[in-house]
């Protein structure tokens, strides 16, 4: 089973279309959980936090159903995927070879100790469920072009990953690759090798 993590920033192109096709043709089978980045619904988090200065944990909470947000939009369209979100949930759906789209649940998190900053992305959310879950491979679909050869502290000074990334990342024993959208256009339809469990 592999997490791909779908960056918000992917919804201001077709990138993001191509993407889910691309999970789509790769994985008809299930076996995948996709992870919605928050996009331009948790920009207008920072921006009404920056306005009216409330705390960290409600900026936390309302980045997750920014989150929500997205996975509805992802299943608005493939409606065919199944949106999940409590682990329980998840595996269901695995078991039933879906093709899950991860909605986290707020209070779940909550238990886990996931602590509410904005060092804490979808990025390092998926770095988590990807340990938490055992999954195989963790794949991050990025908007912008990713240089092999920095590493993920070099990535997250540069703001292509959070900050906490490279902390959840470690927790886990997932083969990582980070990658650019702008690789899996160029399969033209065809299967992704950037979307694979090898």
């Amino acid at each position: 089973m592999i997490v791909v993590k779908l960056g918000g920033s992917l919804t201001e192109s077709d990138a993001l279309l191509h993407c889910l096709d691309s999970v789509e043709q790769n994985f008809p089978h299930g076996g995948i959980i996709i992870v919605p980045g928050g996009g331009a619904f948790a920009d207008q988090v920072r921006l009404a936090q920056q306005h009216w200065k409330f705390d960290d944990r409600t900026a936390h909470k309302m980045a997750l159903l920014a989150m929500q947000q997205m996975a509805l939009l992802f299943q608005g369209l493939k409606s065919h995927f199944t949106i999940a979100g409590s682990l329980a949930d998840i595996q269901k759906m695995l078991n039933q070879q879906k093709i899950v789209i991860w909605s986290p649940d707020i209070s779940e998190l909550d238990k886990a100790g996931i602590q509410a900053s904005w060092d804490i992305t979808s990025d390092s959310l998926a770095a988590w469920l990807a340990g938490i879950l055992s999954a195989s491979k963790l794949i991050l679909v990025k908007s912008a072009i990713i240089d092999p050869a920095l590493s993920l502290q070099e990535l997250a000074k540069q703001g292509v990953i959070d900050k906490a990334f490279c902390v959840f990342a470690m927790r886990g024993s997932f083969k990582l690759d980070i990658v650019s959208a702008a690789e899996i256009y160029r399969t033209n339809g065809s299967p992704c090798p950037a979307l694979s469990t090898t």
